[in-house]
């Protein structure tokens, strides 16, 4: 079993059901699933930007990337409707909790002058998104082989009704928010 489910079964639903005194052991949150998003801007001009992105992506996810297309044409930017120009991976189940536990515990502290993830990127219905600016702070990209540096954005949905509730749930799993630390927080 995954050490952060493990970690959400013993530790976190007791103390999420004993501060918002959930009656029931299913409405107290959970994660539901992970998605992993890049966008890739330089396979306008080359398709081997796209095809380094979607390997780096595989590389740190586990899983093969679906690769989104433009929705609407855009002039400005050389963009045609239907091009491909994105990449995206939903993680659900062992996986989900995994690519968490190497987020947390590997990539986020080997981010350069990391003062602690915003914690009001929350969407009021208790789902999380946060940005890395490049992929090689995962240990599974070697930076000298790494072509280009390439963002991504991590969206983490629950099932919390609330973003207090979703905040106290992802500080019980370690995320490192700026100014904040897993204790009671005010309901």
């Amino acid at each position: 079993m995954a050490r952060l489910k493990d970690l959400y079964k013993s530790k976190i639903v007791p103390e999420l059901t004993k501060e918002f005194g959930y009656k029931n052991p299913m409405a107290v949150p959970r994660m539901e699933k992970i998605v992993v998003s890049m966008g890739v801007g330089k396979a306008v001009q080359d398709k081997k930007f796209l095809d380094a992105a979607k390997k780096d992506l595989m590389m740190i996810t586990g899983q093969m990337p679906v690769v989104c297309k433009a929705k609407k044409s855009v002039s400005s930017f050389k963009v045609r409707q239907g091009m491909e120009n994105g990449l995206k991976v939903t993680l659900r189940g062992v996986r989900m909790y995994e690519f968490m536990d190497r987020l947390i515990n590997l990539a986020i502290p080997r981010v350069r002058d990391f003062r602690g993830l915003n914690p009001n990127s929350f969407d009021g219905r208790g789902n999380y998104s946060m940005g890395l600016a490049e992929q090689s702070v995962f240990p599974e990209i070697n930076p000298a082989q790494m072509e280009f540096q390439q963002g991504m954005n991590i969206t983490f949905i629950t099932t919390a009704k609330t973003d207090t509730e979703a905040r106290q749930m992802l500080l019980l799993f370690g995320m490192p928010f700026k100014g904040l630390a897993a204790t009671k927080s005010e309901k």
